[in-house]
């Protein structure tokens, strides 16, 4: 140990990872700093001392996800030959990173969601950021196929894209809670079975191609 409890060879990006798990499974209220600087082989005055206080740490560690256990479930979407490819892509690309390995399962960006009430304001508006990016990304999806002549010209791509991210986000629940990566396929089976049902659920009077 060096004289502020930091190991020698210490590795940022392991004690990070390390760090990010146990947000991933207690959220950020829920991980105190003595389980976090546990995990991390560190004491308080280094983890400070490396990625600043819990906030911080939290941001480094959601940072981290997105770089790795979270990456690619989203990268399908503007490639995808159709909308309903992007979507069945997505999903699957879900089931797969949702159930992948030891790591906590579900997506850490859902699951550590905070209530409005958190004395952390900013932990809850990053996290509701987060999620509100992927909604426009399936909205301006959605709407290309619209234009393009692959959705109806009433549809409501905003309504589409919630739909579709609300489904996401409760496969990532029941994950979770132990759903199999079998299971979470047939939610996925039955999703995309009921596509054309869907679409045309979403149809909007008068020619609005939004709802407030």
């Amino acid at each position: 140990m060096n004289g502020k409890g930091r190991p020698r060879g210490f590795d940022k990006t392991e004690a990070l990872r390390r760090a990010m798990e146990v947000f991933w499974t207690r959220g950020f209220q829920g991980a105190s700093m003595a389980e976090l600087t546990a995990a991390m082989g560190l004491n308080a005055p280094s983890v400070y001392a490396a990625f600043g206080d819990k906030v911080a740490l939290f941001r480094a560690a959601m940072a981290l996800y997105n770089e790795t256990d979270g990456a690619g479930i989203w990268d399908g979407i503007e490639t995808a030959p159709t909308a309903r490819d992007a979507v069945a892509g997505m999903l699957r690309a879900s089931v797969e990173a949702f159930t992948c390995g030891e790591a906590p399962r579900g997506c850490m960006v859902v699951l550590s969601a905070l209530q409005s009430e958190s004395p952390h304001p900013e932990i809850c508006d990053d996290l509701k950021a987060m999620r509100l990016r992927n909604i426009d990304l399936l909205e301006r999806r959605f709407e290309r196929a619209r234009n393009d002549g692959e959705l109806p010209n009433g549809s409501d791509c905003r309504a589409i894209a919630v739909y579709v991210t609300t489904l996401q986000h409760g496969m990532s629940i029941q994950a979770r809670d132990g759903a199999n990566r079998e299971t979470l396929s047939a939610v996925v089976d039955c999703a995309m079975a009921g596509w054309d049902a869907m679409i045309a659920a979403s149809q909007l009077d008068g020619g609005d191609t939004r709802r407030q």
